[in-house]
């Protein structure tokens, strides 16, 4: 591993989670050729289904 994957690893260990798992999705994504337009229109059920679920929620969003 170079300096500079190191470097990218460590910062990436100290990111905040929301930006780990935006990462790993990407990722994810990009790894089984998904369909740009087909990652969209999944990704915006997705958030719109966790939107739905803090709106719905007895309990506040824990805040990054």
């Amino acid at each position: 591993m170079t300096a500079n994957m190191q470097n990218k690893s460590m910062s990436l260990d100290s990111a905040p989670d929301h930006i780990k798992l935006a990462v790993d999705l990407i990722a994810l994504l990009e790894e089984n050729e998904i369909p740009n337009e087909t990652a969209i229109a999944a990704l915006e059920i997705v958030l719109s289904d966790y939107r739905n679920k803090v709106t719905n929620s007895s309990t506040p969003p824990v805040s990054e």
